[in-house]
């Protein structure tokens, strides 16, 4: 590429003008032209989880003993996690985001069979079409088979399927509160039944709504049941950067009791230092990470989770009433939390989805149905009026052919 480390270094002051010019281009997150990657509530919320984690940027979490400050703040992290989700027997571990905590819960179920059916060499994960890709790439790294199943015409995991699904091979079941795609939870208790009497690990993508969910429930609002309350339920990943808001780099996998747990976990002695044992994937864990998430949850306690909750479903009802009045709208499916997808009818819906983009409004496409993507956090209340204008604007120019031409596209 031909870029060098300059000779004598930068001062301070030009390196944050350079990099305020970077981020020129960024998706404007702080006013709600996103539709993902950035959960955020306000600058006192954001100075909290700022400074909590600079007063721990050189700490590292792969030393507990060396550090008893990040061994309690996980704990306590890991321990108000559990009793959210009706966990207070479980165990769990803090991870640097869903797809290690996806693949920690994979790896303990994979190692979990090899103690309890060491017969099965080629072992399988039954999963709904919308499950997050994190399971598969899991099953990459793990030596393990996903086969994804259709969902009901409700979009939500359908259960007699992933049933028929199962074979000699099967080791565990995966559902999702919510989806990622459509915002649906799916029919946790039951999965939870079909895993418990066919004797498989069932892992519950949490991810999305593990956080936040239950707060949303005590407002009042039919959020299915997803905790460890149901028996079947073996492991559950939860992220508190994303509805926890807390700062990136958070994450807990959740397991039933510690007996679960210690499946998760990995050992190896054959070198110079001895024992090297731990439960995460990742060798050094940034202490801020861990800090912030502590701070935060601390910072706002139940009441402050109950506003964020309060803001972000009215949010989210609003936009769903301001998408029945676009011409050809229509949301997919009933979204549960505050993950929402909407497709039309008449007219290309991805087209609509690119002209937004190319006004600044980062929303996410969806393929299988054609649909937009948003997943409404508390800011968006203040950006929802103007979204839905610049929809409207966007389905006009759309049906006017008058499109602009735009090849974006989505990464993850």
């Amino acid at each position: 590429m031909g870029i060098k480390l300059s000779t004598e270094g930068r001062s301070w002051d030009e390196l944050k003008t350079a990099m305020m010019h970077l981020r020129r281009d960024d998706v404007d997150w702080r006013h709600g032209r996103h539709g993902a990657y950035v959960w955020y509530v306000s600058e006192d919320l954001e100075r909290v989880a700022r400074e909590a984690y600079g007063m721990f940027m050189a700490e590292n979490g792969l030393g507990p003993r060396a550090f008893p400050s990040l061994r309690q703040m996980e704990e306590e992290v890991v321990g108000i996690t559990l009793s959210l989700l009706q966990g207070e027997d479980g165990a769990g571990q803090m991870t640097s985001g869903g797809t290690e905590s996806v693949f920690l819960a994979a790896k303990a179920a994979r190692d979990w069979a090899r103690a309890q059916r060491p017969e099965i060499t080629n072992p399988e994960v039954v999963a709904p079409f919308s499950a997050h890709p994190a399971i598969n790439k899991a099953a990459h790294y793990l030596g393990l088979r996903v086969i994804r199943v259709p969902t009901g015409p409700d979009f939500r995991a359908d259960v007699q399927a992933m049933s028929r699904a199962i074979t000699p091979n099967t080791i565990m079941l995966y559902g999702s509160a919510p989806a990622y795609s459509l915002g649906v939870i799916d029919p946790i208790a039951e999965i939870g039944e079909l895993a418990e009497k066919r004797g498989h690990w069932f892992h519950v993508d949490a991810c999305v709504g593990g956080i936040l969910g239950p707060f949303v429930r005590r407002l009042g609002y039919p959020v299915p049941i997803f905790d460890f309350s149901l028996p079947g339920v073996s492991s559950i990943s939860a992220d508190h950067h994303k509805s926890g808001y807390t700062a990136k780099g958070a994450s807990t996998v959740l397991f039933r009791n510690s007996d679960l747990q210690k499946y998760s976990r990995y050992e190896f002695d054959d070198w110079p230092t001895g024992l090297y044992s731990n439960l995460t994937f990742t060798g050094t864990r940034p202490g801020g990470a861990i800090a912030a998430a502590w701070a935060v949850m601390n910072f706002l306690g139940e009441k402050g989770y109950l506003k964020i909750a309060e803001t972000v479903m009215r949010a989210r009802q609003r936009f769903e009433e301001g998408l029945t009045k676009i011409s050809g709208f229509h949301v997919w499916g009933h979204p549960d939390l505050w993950a929402i997808a909407f497709g039309a009818e008449g007219y290309d819906i991805l087209e609509v989805w690119k002209t937004m983009v190319a006004r600044g409004w980062f929303l996410s496409p969806v393929r299988r149905p054609p649909g937009i993507h948003l997943m409404v956090t508390a800011v968006h209340e203040l950006a929802i009026d103007e979204c839905i204008a610049e929809l409207k604007d966007a389905v006009a120019r759309v049906r006017e052919g008058q499109v602009t031409g735009s090849t974006a596209e989505a990464r993850y």
